[in-house]
């Protein structure tokens, strides 16, 4: 059974929603895991037995929040060589363009050696339900190939 992990920082409940709806794409998929957790709560552990990863942030300030980058800093020294090419993804709830955020994930995802697997979400302004069927989307692809075991 492949495993997700699903990590996720939300403040105003923009970015939950996001998260929620990668959980729901990720369970579509028959024989997947789904572990949901806030980026306070989630653990070396969770990432080292999961299969795959999903983040999601707000930007703040045209950055991540300080919650997610707080889970990359307890993760990334035990963390480094034990997640060689794991299937990763993104999503961002914007109150600008969202870009320094994402830059910032994919250059720590970068040290991690993770793979991105697919486009991430960009969501500018408020959560509609195209929003949501792409977050759908993003976590029924990156559980797919990680059932299938394509990555």
């Amino acid at each position: 059974m492949a495993r997700i992990l699903i990590v996720y920082h939300s403040q105003t409940g923009n970015t939950k929603k996001m998260a929620e709806a990668v959980a729901e794409g990720t369970r579509a998929v028959e024989g997947v895991e789904v572990i949901l957790k806030k980026a306070a709560d989630a653990t070396l552990e969770d990432l080292l037995e999961a299969d795959g990863l999903a983040v999601g942030t707000p930007e703040n300030f045209g950055y991540m929040s300080g919650m997610l980058k707080d889970f990359f800093d307890r993760t990334y020294n035990e963390a480094q060589d034990k997640v060689f090419r794991k299937p990763f993804v993104v999503f961002v709830s914007a109150g600008n363009d969202g870009s320094g955020a994402l830059r910032a994930i994919e250059r720590i995802a970068l040290g991690y050696k993770l793979k991105t697997v697919f486009q991430p979400v960009i969501a500018k302004g408020k959560i509609t339900e195209d929003v949501l069927e792409k977050c759908r989307e993003l976590g029924g692809t990156i559980a797919g190939g990680c059932q299938m075991r394509i990555y």
